[in-house]
């Protein structure tokens, strides 16, 4: 059995960390932890009644070291980077949710803040899984993506090589409330959200940059992307639609079935996507269609599972020679 903790027990990533860990055959959880600690784990989250009890500590990397063979670190930016290095820096393998470690260190200190840990920024792997599942078997280092960019990449990247890459790509997304985290804002009131959509930071969010660098990576070429966040009035849940020009005649939903067909965690649609039949599971739904050569993408996932605790646990299942599957959620919360 494999050690393992999650730093950042509190929020609501950390309780889909600890539902999934629960029931995992391979991984044992040994240490929860936020930065105040002293509590329980029920207390915290009080659906967890009856169903586990376990003390939440103080964070400290001296007692993750002492517990853990592997962590996850479901903290903010920042926060995470300070924390890691020393796990880090003492064997631990670590599979960081935050933005901390998924961007090179231009594009992080220019859009976030100065980085700490420049010495295991370069060792980090993206864990978009389909596009980094060998390179996260051997590494110490997962950062996982933001849920926006999962769920615009898995769905525009098979399209790059057919793509004008001189004309902007447009992403139009659209996320539940849970990704705003629990930290209570005038944005997430309810008497703002409800009945309500809106979008917020057009053109400016820090993920665009975050799509562009991985497009970059992966296929080599520069894109302008052009990213406009919307909230929407679900708990969760994320929906993406991507517009692009392409320079081909193709086939979409043929180009899709022939790049993900041994991703069992990628489903293709014959019809556009809803946020729905993906909640509560590691799915990606995709589907694709073209009108002469303007292209529409359309993809759905679970924002705090596939973009984010479910992704981070496939990496952590690569990471330590698992199957890539094991006690990943697959049954969707429909109706």
């Amino acid at each position: 059995m494999i050690r393992v903790g999650v730093v950042g027990a509190s929020g609501y990533t950390g309780l889909e960390l600890v539902k999934m860990l629960m029931v995992h055959p391979e991984f044992q959880l040994k240490y929860l932890a936020t930065t105040t600690g002293d509590s329980m784990i029920e207390v915290l989250h009080p659906s967890l009644l009856d169903v586990i009890t376990y003390p939440v500590e103080k964070a400290s990397v001296e007692a993750v070291v002492e517990h853990c063979d592997l962590v996850f670190l479901a903290l903010p930016h920042k926060a995470s980077m300070g924390f890691a290095k020393g796990l880090i820096a003492q064997g631990v393998k670590v599979v960081d949710l935050s933005a901390d470690y998924r961007l090179d260190l231009e594009t992080y200190e220019e859009h976030y803040c100065e980085h700490e840990d420049k010495e295991h920024l370069n060792e980090s792997v993206y864990a978009l899984i389909e596009y980094y599942r060998e390179a996260l078997k051997t590494t110490n280092l997962a950062a996982g993506p933001g849920c926006y960019p999962t769920a615009t990449l898995l769905g525009i990247l098979p399209f790059i090589p057919y793509l004008d890459t001189s004309a902007p790509l447009f992403v139009d997304a659209k996320s539940g409330v849970s990704g705003a985290g629990k930290k209570l804002s005038e944005t997430t009131h309810f008497v703002t959200i409800n009945d309500n959509i809106f979008a917020y930071n057009p053109l400016k969010h820090r993920h665009a940059p975050e799509i562009a660098q991985k497009i970059e990576k992966i296929h080599g070429v520069k894109m302008n992307v052009n990213f406009v966040p919307h909230l929407i009035p679900a708990t969760r849940g994320e929906l993406v639609s991507v517009y692009a020009t392409l320079k081909e005649d193709i086939d979409p939903l043929e180009i899709l079935k022939k790049h993900y067909e041994n991703d069992a965690f990628i489903r293709i649609r014959e019809n556009p996507v809803d946020i729905k039949s993906t909640a509560g599971t590691h799915f990606c739904d995709i589907f694709a269609m073209k009108n002469g050569n303007a292209l529409f993408v359309n993809s759905a996932i679970d924002n705090l599972l596939r973009g984010a605790s479910s992704q981070a646990l496939v990496a952590a299942n690569l990471m330590c020679g698992f199957s890539e599957g094991m006690g990943i959620p697959t049954i969707a919360y429909v109706p």
